[in-house]
């Protein structure tokens, strides 16, 4: 699927903490162009649908027990990017046609084992501190992605 020439791309977090986060990262990538988007190793709890544009009817939520079977089922040719403190600046990336990125959970960030697994690690620039809430890190990823474009 090809999604408003943005190429395909997916957005998850993994082990989130708390499942507003979830929500929020869903309407961000449904308005910016995400196929959908994952959760790994979510704690099994039912998540609360209060969006007004319900995009849960609108792009999907797939959950993973763990790394191992969201890396089964990943899209093929989609480069797995991490989202974490110390990586290679968004703020110069170009990002591929294929992508499925990936953000550490609110407490622990991106274990460096799953980071190993990434083609990329990216880290969002700030001007005190580089760590953002886990939705909106995902955001401005996505919007970054929409604003530059990607390569083709």
């Amino acid at each position: 699927m090809i999604t408003h020439g943005l190429g395909y791309f997916e957005i998850g977090i993994f082990e989130p903490k708390h499942w507003e986060n979830v929500g929020t990262l869903w309407r961000s990538a449904w308005q910016l162009g995400a196929a959908g988007i994952f959760t790994i190793g979510a704690p099994k709890q039912k998540h609360q649908i209060t969006d007004v544009l319900r995009v849960d009817k609108r792009i999907p939520l797939r959950c993973y027990d763990d790394f191992d079977a969201f890396l089964a089922a990943r899209p093929q040719g989609a480069e797995l990017i991490g989202i974490e403190m110390g990586g290679e600046k968004l703020g110069s990336f170009v990002h591929p046609v294929r992508a499925v990125y990936l953000l550490g959970s609110e407490v622990n960030g991106l274990p460096k084992a799953v980071q190993e697994k990434c083609q990329h690690v990216l880290e969002i620039e700030s001007v005190n501190y580089p760590s953002f809430n886990v939705a909106v890190s995902g955001s401005l990823v996505m919007y970054h992605r929409l604003l530059t474009g990607i390569n083709r």
